[in-house]
């Protein structure tokens, strides 16, 4: 029961570091860089460059908030996924769901003050081969989004039968020795 405690407090303490650092890049690429001119660019290397976009909707532009009522109606309905969020990693055991949901929140998080304070969420990494872009503009908080569920995806496809198997064939050995 202490580890599982412990993995809770870690899976906060990584969703604090995700919000923390997501809000900070953004402080630093609209304030200090001076990039909050929409489309206004600044190229790091010769495949990632610092772009200012705004987004109003969610993941790849959906849901866009066009209105002051579906922008609250939009931070109200991803609190309330944050939320529920929240609530599966304080109830899960295991270690690593627990610090791919961490990384959910914490985006999660950095999302919805950024759509509450300036009615968009503020991208900004552009990633591309020339003028090929794989991705549409995003941040800090969406590559942890992404990489938390691609995370869970993975355990539950991969992994998640693989734990039951184990755990059969431990109950199975124990059953067999008593």
């Amino acid at each position: 029961m202490e580890t599982a405690n412990n993995n809770r407090i870690w899976g906060l303490a990584i969703a604090a570091f995700i919000f923390v650092m997501d809000q900070f890049v953004k402080f630093l690429v609209t304030g200090p860089l001076g990039l909050n001119e929409l489309g206004a660019n600044m190229q790091l290397l010769p495949f990632f460059d610092l772009t200012f976009a705004k987004n109003y909707g969610v993941s790849m532009g959906l849901l866009t908030a066009d209105s002051e009522w579906q922008r609250w109606l939009l931070v109200a309905l991803t609190g309330v996924i944050a939320c529920v969020v929240l609530v599966w990693m304080w109830r899960e055991k295991e270690r690593g769901d627990i610090w791919a949901l961490a990384l959910v929140l914490g985006g999660a998080l950095g999302n919805i003050v950024d759509r509450a304070r300036l009615g968009y969420v503020v991208d900004y990494a552009d990633f591309h081969i020339g003028d090929f872009r794989p991705f549409l503009i995003f941040n800090v908080a969406d590559a942890a989004i992404t990489i938390g569920v691609v995370i869970l995806l993975a355990r539950v496809l991969f992994i998640g039968e693989k734990d039951k198997e184990s755990a059969g064939a431990e109950n199975k050995l124990e059953n067999e020795n008593a």
